[in-house]
């Protein structure tokens, strides 16, 4: 119902501002051929029932910051130029460019994603990467781990860009500066032969709620506190809890920058992110 309602409110926001388009600033320009496709986002956003990941889903805030990234525009969906750029990313994908995001836009959204992550690409030549040999790992310090789930190890190389990442994001977001608990790690290498034996136990291993092969047994998978919603834990896959993490600074700043220092996102999972890059033979002992 609530979900209805937020629709509703986000058209009549759109309607109300829709005449003066043209005085609104660039993200309005081309309103004359885009305005009725800004109207249909603007509402979908928010209400559009469908399963992007199974479950039903009701709009696709969560997926926003990614999807704005790849259209290379800060205009938000209710806006022409989102639209617009949405259509440009349709025709070079193959789709007609109809400048509304749908199922079908997305599925292709979630596969360039996909396909950045070198992990991803292994299984689906059903490969199950190795663990790094144990001379590869290096132990994070107290203050990189976070107390909800702690974690030891990461390769050392990843460590090391990881670090790197934190401390310009501390230097580039007030907010990660004031909370020395944002960007901590809950997750990183995890023994396979340990995740098996906890798969056994939890019989939870179903590849939705745990992943037969994880990435983090490569020793490049690290999950980072970015927030948390009220009530629910650090990676609490509900709708609501994602949104949440959507809307937070550090994510932002991660989906903007994280690339700068090696590393990608899964959609799904707004604190998961993994280093793409190879081994680097300068870490070695």
């Amino acid at each position: 119902m609530w979900r209805s309602l937020l629709a509703f409110l986000s058209l009549c926001f759109v309607l109300a501002f829709a005449g003066g388009a043209r005085a609104a600033g660039p993200c309005h320009t081309s309103a004359d051929v885009w305005r009725d496709q800004a109207l249909v986002n603007a509402v979908s956003a928010y209400g559009m029932e469908w399963a992007p990941f199974a479950a039903t889903e009701w709009g696709w805030q969560a997926y926003l910051p990614l999807i704005l990234t790849d259209l290379h525009t800060d205009c938000g969906p209710g806006t022409p130029i989102f639209a617009s750029q949405l259509a440009g990313f349709q025709q070079t994908h193959g789709l007609a460019p109809s400048g509304l995001l749908d199922a079908a836009t997305f599925q292709v959204f979630k596969g360039v994603w996909q396909e950045r992550r070198p992990f991803v690409m292994a299984r689906t030549r059903q490969e199950c990467p190795d663990p790094p040999p144990i001379n590869q790992l290096g132990y994070l310090v107290e203050s990189e781990e976070h107390a909800d789930r702690l974690t030891r190890l990461l390769r050392r190389d990843v460590l090391d860009a990881y670090r790197r990442l934190v401390a310009a994001a501390r230097a580039e977001v007030p907010e990660v500066a004031a909370d020395p608990e944002l960007l901590q790690i809950f997750s990183g290498f995890r023994d396979p032969e340990a995740d098996s034996a906890r798969c056994a136990q939890q019989g939870n291993c179903d590849g939705l709620r745990r992943a037969v092969c994880s990435p983090h047994r490569t020793g490049t998978a690290v999950d980072l506190y970015v927030g948390q919603a009220p009530g629910l834990g650090v990676d609490s896959t509900a709708l609501v809890s994602r949104e949440y993490m959507a809307r937070t600074a550090a994510y932002r700043w991660l989906v903007a920058n994280a690339g700068r220092f090696g590393f990608v996102p899964y959609v799904y999972e707004p604190w998961h992110w993994e280093y793409v890059r190879p081994w680097d033979p300068s870490f070695a002992p």
